[in-house]
């Protein structure tokens, strides 16, 4: 009887222990050192050319801080923006526990032209983890980048960091931290960034329009109702929306002809009406479009997600509503086609991306992760390039839910969709959507060198793992997340 019983429980030990090693096993895994420097971070791909390692770190290895702008030019734009977490109003009057730009939220528009040097003084008076300034969508110096733990250390209240770049296209941007961005975006450390092209002549009414949930608040530039503009009869108007949310959201225009002529600060090339169709801006994504008014002076209605609306008009504001159109334009046939400046077919490096979700730890907690590759953070791929090569990369999302895609530093041409060859405009983009079933083939040339994050734009997904980096042989950093900064880029 007692052998019987010893050997049960030693079955059942065994038992146990080959269930529950497994596990303690992932756990420990899982586990991330602090500091921990993203240059150890998962398993490299060098796109199936048979280089190697991290790049060098010998005499020839660059560092991240020595990727900037010229340090001996004075600045053309000069900005200081001031970050605090407080109770701040919005224009309604409503109270929001969040974080201000100036005393604001949204922050300040930045305008600037291209070419011009821009400098951004950020100051942390009262942010306690910290801050950054991320351009998004701006190809700016890896250095300026504003990651914490990667390209910066985070901002701690009462320090400074100044941002210095040169923006080489016009478009519609904007800023947010890079610092436990999943908190800190949400919360309204945002704002707005514009940058024209030299010598426009062209008279169009700029209207920038941010979107932007405010702990469930929907509002167009921090108001909770429409936003009025006055624009003479006959003339255009530029709006230029910013989706600055977690999700993707839909845009149409009601009352008068229009083009949608910019994606992500590029312009579309041979834009037509959208009559009758709605545009899908993802998360992060921008987009431009240009209406005509009516010679009567009737109003004109641009509805952002169909709770708020930008109204113009000039004698009146009282456009109806209207429902969303049930078809949106496919960039992947909207505009004439125009050279891309390189061959998308002479690649260098070849990469997949490929987005699933399990159950496994992410530093020893336990949840139903996103993976890249059948792989959980950290040990995900960090995709190794060389200056000037040119990349094709194939995303795909089989996780059950969209997820808006986003390259710093670099903007990618579409070339396919779920193997269907695109046939429009060159559809240049740095916030892609990525719907779940959906397979995109996408190429760019590798011209900003630099350590780049390649992540989901619904942050919360970011800080759930959905992030690798593109890293350029040769390139190093001295920053590491955690440490005495806390840096907490997602």
């Amino acid at each position: 009887m007692l052998r019987n019983r010893r050997l049960r429980l030693a079955v059942a030990i065994a038992a146990t222990l080959l269930i529950a090693g497994p596990l303690v096993w992932q756990w420990q895994r899982s586990l991330l050192p602090d500091p921990y420097s993203i240059m150890d971070m998962g398993y490299v791909d060098d796109g199936g050319t048979g280089h190697g390692g991290h790049g060098s770190h010998g005499d020839s290895a660059r560092t991240i801080t020595s990727l900037v702008a010229d340090p001996d030019r004075p600045a053309d734009v000069s900005v200081t923006l001031t970050v605090r977490k407080e109770r701040f109003r919005l224009a309604s009057g409503r109270e929001i526990d969040g974080y201000t730009v100036n005393g604001r939220s949204p922050g300040p528009l930045i305008e600037a032209t291209v070419g011009q040097l821009v400098e951004v003084r950020l100051v942390n008076e009262s942010v306690p983890d910290g801050a950054t300034l991320h351009w998004h969508g701006v190809d700016v110096p890896n250095a300026a980048d504003g990651v914490a733990g990667i390209t910066q250390d985070a901002v701690r209240p009462g320090e400074q960091f100044v941002y210095r770049f040169v923006p080489d296209q016009a478009g519609t941007f904007w800023y947010h931290s890079h610092q436990i961005s999943h908190e800190q975006v949400i919360g309204g450390l945002l704002g707005p960034l514009v940058v024209r092209p030299t010598g426009s002549a062209d008279e169009v009414t700029d209207v920038v329009t941010l979107t932007h949930l405010y702990r469930g608040i929907r509002t167009l530039n921090g108001q909770e109702n429409d936003i009025a503009v006055t624009i003479p009869p006959g003339s255009r108007a530029r709006v230029r929306v910013i989706n600055t949310d977690n999700g993707p959201t839909s845009v149409w225009v009601t009352g008068a002809s229009a083009r949608l002529v910019a994606v992500d600060g590029t312009d579309l090339n041979g834009p037509t009406s959208i009559d009758g169709e709605a545009v899908l801006v993802t998360a992060g994504a921008r987009a431009d479009l240009e209406v005509t008014m009516p010679a009567g002076g009737a109003p004109v209605r641009i509805q952002v997600g169909g709770a708020l609306s930008v109204v113009l008009g000039s004698s009146s504001f009282d456009a109806p509503f209207a429902s969303r159109p049930t078809a949106t334009v496919d960039l992947l046939r909207y505009g004439t086609p125009a050279p891309l400046g390189f061959n998308a077919d002479e690649r260098d490096r070849t990469f997949r991306y490929d987005i699933g979700r399990r159950f496994g730890f992410l530093d020893g907690k336990p949840a139903y992760y996103w993976t890249v590759n059948d792989r959980l953070y950290p040990d995900v791929p960090t995709y190794l390039v060389s200056d000037g090569d040119v990349v094709r990369m194939t995303i795909s999302n089989n996780s059950g839910e969209v997820h808006p895609m986003h390259l710093h530093g670099h903007h990618v041409v579409v070339l396919s969709r779920n193997g269907v060859a695109a046939t429009g405009s060159p559809w240049w983009v740095d916030s892609l959507n990525v719907d779940d079933g959906e397979t995109y083939e996408i190429a760019f040339v590798a011209d900003n060198p630099g350590t780049w994050a390649d992540h989901c734009h619904n942050l919360n997904h970011a800080v759930e793992g959905l992030i690798v980096h593109l890293m350029y042989e040769g390139v190093t950093t001295p920053y590491v997340l955690g440490g005495e900064h806390g840096n907490r880029p997602e």
